[in-house]
């Protein structure tokens, strides 16, 4: 059977031998343009004018175009205030403003100096700190209220209060925005596009161009990363494209070098915190307040959803009997912030997680025990803040287990043991944990569709709205479908994803990629299934059926589905043992008339959430887990080494272990950048400094833990989704937090009771002077 096997990305081969098709490996057609975006070199103010005379006189340059050559130029996820290319107003240094095109891409950027803009420098808002003092605002939520957490508070027997504060972070996807447009007859335009969102870039190119949504079509075959990043902000690049191509009737290709994307494009949201929480002598929390405040950038993106995600997860993995939890989106003149793995989850858990060190200092206790105190329980204690049921949650086991399993009580003794008498080095043992919701919290985004083709030899082609970017999405759904048939997975191929085959459909993102289009899929699979059985049931009883005979509708009514069984390529009646090939039974439903596709459309059920009350069903489910990490700081430098990392994850009945697996291991890697060395620095204008991979630090294998344990419970209980499997895309993203937290803890053993103020990304160089702090 396919489900539950380690079937190789469908990509595997491809990737290793260079046949795998990116954008910029599309041959180059006759006629085609390169088009290279010029950014504004002011971060505020008005754009008063573009001289770009003498860029066009050099050699290999064509043409240029700016905002006024758009039919539309406004777009935006939520909000459409974000302009394709800058007209008058600035929001960011760097902000696309003009289209220089021409022969090749050498031309281009030689060229590119000789443009020249007039603009009116304003004054410019760069912090969070800024905003709220110039109270510049993008959103403001609702209030998350449960209990009375201000009386709570004051009758708690102790109280902190402070701030958290964590970075922003590139996605540094290995492809960076790319596409291609093509110009079609009667005006019509073929987008192939790097980006999770194939819908959303149809809607914005057709906008921008004066076209009909039916006269755009925008295909995605794979793109080389996304992680988030791809979800809104490919389609105003597509826009460009596709202005070039309609203006020049000729295809344009836009592919941004790496400097340029991250100078244009936006990144994880920076989060400032400030929070008061109250708790007993033994660290239970009995109340919390907090106001989060996200950094939106310049324009509102996806900002006020990621917002409030962050205020779904601060509970973290920890129960708040009484909480007031609130939250802002400030606007900042930098690029503006969008998606990113984890999408606010991290930035709310991680401010739990770091008050539960503060705690465990302030009260000389383990941080763990507080963990374990608090945590989500089995009885009362196991409802949300914002009033949703966690069902079946397997946090307290999976806290008791990795603590046994990766040996924690004897580790924290030796630790502490070191401690006390290196001069030099000093450790720090941390666990935290992951309850990621499952579902996009716009509820409108939780519905896909899928179209499954099933050929005369008995393979299948299946298109989806899923868009493959690595995570091996294609790959699942390829194994769902060949084993509701019983075939091979090689027998299925998942094809491009294209607005054409299937519509209006929802990003690939919230980690709900897989769990909807799996689903599509399968639900598509099943009226094949259905009507092959009822073939076969009418062939048992001697119905007459042939090519010339006219062919019965279905009767659902009279259809004995479940004595059918479709397994190793057979089609089997289970109470009479008798059996028909997968290929000879196709064979008889094709001459038989009978059709061999299906569409079908799926939605998420359950899911209901009252913005007026903040309480509701946001989430069809959660995916736990759990991640130890041990680090090493050395006093003298701040430089620092992770000794081992331990992660116990619940990802039910697992489709493809090897790939979720990968996925564990790779988004906690991508976690442990963000709190670690993924910093970004901008100089006194807001220009991005940190634009390359010279100069912004992801991790690299000497970077990751010496030793690296990943393991999975075994739980049968998520009977909310495909094959009773969870997501797994981002939920331990946010276990790489355990490495920021063990840092803290390295600190903490120094700092004789003084209460952190360390930040988020810890590199070394703050290590070293929050260790100084404590001299």
């Amino acid at each position: 059977m396919s489900v539950g096997q380690n079937i190789p990305h469908d990509s595997s081969r491809g990737h290793v031998t260079g046949g795998s098709v990116f954008i910029d490996d599309r041959p180059l057609m006759t006629g085609e343009v390169q088009v290279l975006p010029i950014g504004v070199p002011a971060a505020a103010g008005t754009l008063k004018s573009i001289d770009f005379s003498e860029a066009l006189k050099a050699p290999g340059v064509l043409a240029a175009f700016t905002a006024q050559d758009l039919y539309h130029n406004s777009w935006g996820t939520i909000v459409p205030e974000q302009p394709i290319l800058v007209a008058d107003k600035i929001g960011y240094y760097d902000e696309p403003a003009v289209l220089l095109v021409g022969t090749d891409m050498e031309s281009l950027l030689r060229a590119k100096k000789f443009v020249r803009f007039e603009v009116e420098k304003g004054p410019a808002i760069f912090t969070i700190d800024e905003a709220i003092a110039k109270q510049s605002f993008i959103y403001k939520a609702n209030a998350f209220k449960v209990g009375d957490a201000d009386a709570a508070l004051a009758k708690a027997p102790h109280r902190l209060k402070g701030a958290f504060e964590c970075g922003g972070q590139e996605h540094f996807y290995l492809e960076s925005n790319a596409c291609i447009a093509y110009p079609l007859e009667d005006g019509q335009m073929e987008i192939h596009a790097s980006s999770q969102h194939p819908t959303e870039t149809q809607h914005v190119v057709a906008e921008a161009l004066g076209l009909s949504l039916h006269e755009v079509v925008c295909v995605v075959k794979r793109m080389g990363g996304g992680f988030g990043g791809k979800e809104s902000q490919a389609a105003p690049f597509a826009a460009m494209a596709a202005l070039v191509a309609q203006k020049m009737k000729r295809p344009a290709r836009l592919c941004l070098s790496k400097d340029d994307d991250m100078m244009m494009t936006g990144k994880r949201h920076p989060f400032k915190n400030y929070y008061e929480v109250g708790f007993d002598g033994d660290g239970k929390i009995l109340a919390l307040k907090a106001h989060l405040y996200a950094d939106g950038g310049a324009y509102a993106d996806l900002s006020s959803s990621i917002l409030d995600r962050a205020m779904f997860h601060v509970d973290g993995a920890y129960y708040l009997s009484d909480a007031f939890i609130e939250g802002s989106v400030v606007r900042t003149n930098l690029y503006s912030n969008t998606a990113f793995r984890g999408f606010g989850g991290p930035q709310g858990t991680m401010t739990i997680e770091s008050i539960i060190e503060d705690i465990a200092l302030y009260l000389k206790k383990d941080s763990l025990h507080i963990r374990e105190l608090n945590c989500y329980q089995k009885d009362v204690r196991n409802v949300t803040h914002y009033g949703q049921n966690l069902g079946h949650n397997p946090l307290p086991d999976l806290f008791t287990e990795l603590k046994k399993s990766s040996d924690y009580v004897t580790r924290r003794q030796e630790i502490d043991a070191f401690n006390a008498r290196s001069k030099t080095h000093v450790k720090g043992l941390s666990m935290t944990a992951t309850k990621f919701g499952i579902a996009f919290t716009a509820r409108f985004l939780n519905q896909g569709n899928a179209s499954v083709n099933v050929h005369k030899d008995g393979t299948v082609q299946v298109s989806t709205g899923a868009t493959e970017m690595g995570q091996g999405v294609n790959t699942k759904i390829q194994q769902v479908v060949a084993h509701a048939f019983g075939i091979p997975a090689q027998a299925v191929k998942v094809m491009a994803t294209s607005t054409e085959k299937n519509h209006n459909t929802s990003p690939t993102a919230a980690s709900s990629g897989s769990d909807i289009n799996c689903a599509a899929a399968m639900k598509a699979a099943l009226g094949i299934q259905k009507r092959l059985a009822w073939l076969f049931q009418n062939i048992l009883a001697g119905t007459p059926m042939n090519d010339i005979a006219e062919c019965p509708t279905l009767n659902e009514a009279q259809l004995r589905f479940d004595e059918f069984h479709f397994e190793d390529k057979m089609l089997t009646h289970l109470p009479s043992g008798k059996s028909l090939s997968w290929e000879d039974i196709v064979k008889q439903a094709y001459f038989n008339r009978m059709s061999l596709g299906e569409y079908a459309h799926f939605k998420t059920e359950g899911l209901g959430f009252d913005k007026k009350t903040s309480q509701g069903t946001p989430f069809k489910y959660f995916t736990n887990g759990v991640a130890v990490s041990e680090v090493q700081v050395d006093l003298l430098t701040g430089e620092y080494k992770i000794l081992r990392s331990d992660i116990l994850m619940d990802l039910g009945r697992r489709i493809n272990p090897g790939i979720d697996r990968g996925q564990v291991t790779g988004a906690f890697v991508q976690g442990m950048g963000w709190v670690t060395s993924e910093k970004l620095f901008h100089n006194k204008d807001g220009k991005l400094l940190s634009h390359s991979p010279t100069t912004y630090k992801i991790p690299n294998v000497q970077d990751t833990p010496r030793v690296f344990n990943v393991d999975f419970i075994e739980n049968h209980e998520n009977r909310e989704n495909v094959h009773r499997s969870k997501a797994v895309g981002e939920p331990p993203f946010l276990l790489g937090i355990s490495v920021w937290t063990a840092l803290k803890d390295a600190a903490n053993a120094k700092s004789k009771g003084l209460i952190s103020t360390l930040k988020s990304p810890a590199t070394p160089e703050d290590m070293l002077l929050e260790l100084a702090r404590h001299e």
